[in-house]
């Protein structure tokens, strides 16, 4: 089989449709909570669409939306607390951008709001493990979802990769059990979630080794410790410890890089994408 015939078919999200292989997709991260570990928390609505129309200014695919900090050592909020949050944050972006937006979410009833209000799809970092009514959610409204392997609280097996692909069949079992199309989904493997520094490179080293599962792949390393650790700079000054990780996951296959220095990384996924998918006449191929 050729590449093109192990591609997944594409993803409408909001009114754009994702086809999957043409390109390496931007995602931009948009955090309305005081603890970000990035240091980019935002709590106004006006300057969270200001934000959000600038990544789209400068390339941005489609907007995350997230109310509540996923960084190791957060402080959990309750679901009220998280949507006093969101709501007026998301409804500002929503008016402000036309991409898709996803909600950066593991609650239903959070989830559901969001909807409401304009938002195209959920980004659920325990891979709908933590909210039985989630995949019922995005069933019956016909979502599509990021599904993210999270290693926190599970035992390690010995094998990265083998983990991370366990976990997301599981996910994906639990979507479609729900009844939610398998074409759908998305999935991410979660770097920085339960995993360190020396995991976190084995994953990037073997990320090809997921594109078996036959889904998108979506990978979020964008400032994270890892980086930290090996080059020994704060979380502002990692762009390009991010932009090498990026770079290395696009060659094996990664469909959606989610970052929050968008012209950065807009520029090395374009580069990437010329020399990894090819180049013609000034376009990608």
């Amino acid at each position: 089989m050729t590449d093109a015939e192990h591609r997944p078919i594409p993803i409408q999200v909001g009114d754009t449709t994702f086809q999957w292989g043409a390109r390496t997709f931007v995602m931009g991260v948009v955090n309305v909570t005081p603890d970000s570990f990035s240091g980019d928390g935002i709590l106004d609505p006006g300057r969270a669409a200001e934000q959000a129309i600038r990544m789209v200014e400068q390339g941005a695919d489609l907007i995350d939306i997230g109310a509540e900090s996923t960084r190791p050592d957060h402080i959990s909020i309750d679901a009220d607390e998280e949507w006093r949050r969101l709501e007026h944050s998301l409804m500002a972006v929503r008016r402000q951008v036309d991409v898709p937006i996803s909600v950066d979410t593991t609650r239903a009833s959070v989830a559901e709001r969001a909807f409401d209000i304009g938002a195209d799809a959920l980004n659920d970092i325990n891979g709908l493990r933590a909210d039985p009514d989630l995949a019922p959610l995005i069933a019956r409204l016909g979502k599509p979802a990021v599904l993210m392997h999270n290693q926190r609280g599970r035992e390690f097996g010995g094998d990265v990769i083998e983990d991370i692909a366990a976990g997301l069949r599981s996910s994906i079992d639990t979507a479609t059990s729900a009844g939610v199309p398998e074409q759908q989904l998305i999935l991410d493997p979660g770097f920085g979630f339960g995993w360190g520094p020396v995991q976190n490179l084995e994953m990037l080293r073997r990320l090809g080794e997921l594109r078996v599962l036959g889904r998108p792949l979506l990978l979020g390393t964008s400032r994270k410790s890892t980086i930290g650790h090996v080059l020994d700079r704060p979380a502002q000054d990692r762009v390009w410890g991010t932009a090498a990780t990026m770079a290395l996951a696009i060659e094996q296959g990664v469909d959606i890089i989610r970052v929050h220095d968008i012209e950065e990384m807009r520029d090395v996924a374009r580069m990437t994408d010329a020399i990894v998918r090819g180049w013609s006449d000034g376009e990608p191929s």
